[in-house]
């Protein structure tokens, strides 16, 4: 019997909760009594979207999945009945709801976006742009790829771009992969060609249609799916002191292949849902790794080749996958055995036991790369993110045991505690909480001094370097990374002619902050080797070696606190 669809929408939204013994024969009907389910409205239509997406995710049994299959396959249709029916789909276009198949993404990507996306002949593109807004960047940079051009857009007012665009590719259609060609052949470097592409603005429309590009269709097969007859994991339960001394997890290093598809899909599914990362745009697809961690959870995790890398940090993005799922992406980035952790579960799935599969991801890096530290930046925990603050992120993290880095901000959180021990019922007013969000969060374990990590910024390092470079080497990066290069090639008795140019590259990275340290010149010849095995490493294979060798250097550890650390 065909149900209304405010009980229908409500039945299955006290599905996502029905976890347990004789609960899956229940969700079965709710999802079987929705086979015919219209809508006459976007949000009704994403409020059902999602609902499946979370039981796809999280089953109770193998009927479950069959059934949310089933039903999603349908979305698209679903989709161009709404717009058959001129009802309002700008909900589509929100971040937070963004991907659903049967719409279309539409933005301004970054180059190395762009290329991705034209080169899959299969993706449905087309450019949606005006020239005219952007006609400064427009008359400068397109006579170099239109003969003639600079005859009519340098002294004429109404030039039509796209016209001559279109004529120069072939079609209106071919705008996109002919402007991109013209770019993959010139010969300037990675960072020129995306500065001319991204000055021009160009919006691209990407019609997703019933495609696996879609968040409603995306998935990666895995072996086994878990069924969950029990009721889901919850906060209270996690305890990241307990994850962090169990044992390792199983990990395996991708092929070439399994990289590639690794990368294309976290590729797909942030730009449906309008973000990029550094990580995952510039991913290193030969050095992907997965952890299957239980409960139909794997966590991938990658680095980024020698040439993209930070110039100290080290870096690492990762995608988690429950039964074949994505449900979020992470980025971890640090120096020694400190790392700043970014975990964004996707609003769909953030009911599904997240606080346990932050703690895998928190043991996964800890295993590969011995990070004791881990920090969180105040964006995650509400400093400009509303979201944040109206969820109440900052106790999330709280209760896994994470402490505010400036004591005032810990006394303040000690007090709101005692006021809600004290008060049943008791919320923390917004206001409190944005004051809370205001710095760093830290958890840390193992044998370390606590604390230490508190107060560092690489921006405080980059600051102390940008002034020596104005006062000494009158504003000139050039000379500055010459002279300092060779001043520390001389300490540490390297010849960097035997150097390949990454390492050269990364050496003056360093020199120029070593520079402002003269106690290197009393470290022992092995602090001063290890300081060489450090830098090469910083473009070996992977950067967990980096990460893993610095640990031992305390007193390049030293340097580096003392110039990121503020004054205390």
């Amino acid at each position: 019997m065909k149900r209304s669809l405010a009980a229908g929408l409500s039945a299955l939204e006290a599905a996502r909760s029905q976890y347990g013994p004789g609960c899956a024969a229940g969700v079965e009907k709710v999802l079987a009594s929705l086979r015919d389910q219209t809508f006459a409205d976007a949000e009704s239509l994403i409020a059902f979207h999602d609902a499946l997406l979370f039981l796809r995710a999280f089953p109770q049994s193998r009927r479950v999945v069959i059934l949310t299959e089933a039903l999603l396959g349908r979305i698209g249709r679903q989709v161009e009945a709404l717009r058959d029916s001129d009802a309002d789909l700008d909900l589509f276009d929100s971040e937070q709801f963004s991907g659903i198949a049967g719409t279309a993404i539409r933005d301004t990507f970054t180059y190395e976006v762009a290329r991705w996306l034209a080169s899959d002949s299969t993706r449905d593109l087309r450019v949606e742009w005006d020239p005219e807004e952007q006609y400064k960047q427009v008359w400068s940079s397109l006579p170099r790829y239109l003969p003639l051009l600079a005859d009519d857009c340098l002294v004429e007012a109404d030039t039509p771009y796209l016209e001559w665009l279109s004529s120069a590719a072939g079609g209106a259609d071919r705008i996109l992969p002919w402007l991109l060609q013209r770019l993959e052949q010139s010969s300037g470097s990675m960072l020129e060609k995306t500065a001319w592409y991204d000055a021009l603005k160009i919006e691209i429309a990407w019609e997703l249609g019933d495609s696996f590009a879609s968040r409603t269709r995306a998935r990666r097969n895995p072996p086994d799916l878990y069924y969950h007859r029990e009721p889901l994991i919850q906060r209270k339960q996690v305890s990241l002191k307990e994850e962090l001394a169990s044992p390792p997890l199983p990990v395996r290093k991708l092929s070439r292949r399994e990289g590639e598809q690794v990368m294309d899909l976290v590729r797909t599914v942030l730009t449906v849902r309008y973000r990029e990362l550094y990580g995952t745009t510039r991913g290193d697809a030969q050095n992907v790794i997965e952890a299957d961690v239980g409960r139909g959870v794997h966590i991938f995790l990658w680095g980024l080749p020698p040439e993209r890398r930070l110039p100290l940090r080290a870096y690492y993005a990762g995608l988690t996958v429950k039964n074949g799922v994505p449900i979020n992406y992470i980025e971890g980035i640090g120096l020694f055995e400190w790392m700043e952790v970014g975990f964004n579960t996707f609003y769909a799935f953030r009911e599904g036991e997240t606080a346990g599969i932050y703690s895998k991801v928190l043991h996964l890096l800890h295993q590969l790369a011995g990070i004791t530290c881990f920090s969180v930046y105040p964006y995650q925990i509400g400093q400009d993110n509303e979201e944040a603050i109206k969820s109440g992120a900052f106790w999330f993290y709280r209760k896994l045991g994470f402490r505010p880095g400036k004591p005032e901000l810990l006394a303040l959180t000690e007090r709101e505690e005692a006021r809600i021990a004290k008060t049943p019922g008791y919320r923390t007013q917004a206001r409190t909480l944005r004051k809370l969000a205001a710095e760093h969060i830290f958890y840390e374990f193992g044998d370390r001094p606590r604390g230490l990590w508190d107060g560092f910024s690489i921006r405080n390092i980059g600051f102390a370097v940008e002034r020596r470079m104005a006062e000494k080497f009158k504003g000139d990066p050039g000379k500055m990374r010459q002279k300092t290069s060779e001043w520390l090639a001389r300490e540490l008795g390297v010849d960097l002619r035997k150097w390949s140019p990454l390492e050269q590259a990364a050496f003056a990275d360093f020199a120029v902050v070593t520079a402002l340290a003269p106690e290197v010149k009393g470290w022992s010849s092995r602090e001063k080797e290890s300081l060489a095995e450090i830098i090469r490493a910083k473009v070996g294979a992977s950067e967990v070696e980096y990460l893993r060798t610095m640990q031992g250097h305390v007193k390049l550890r030293e340097v580096m606190l003392r110039l990121g650390s503020r004054p205390r």
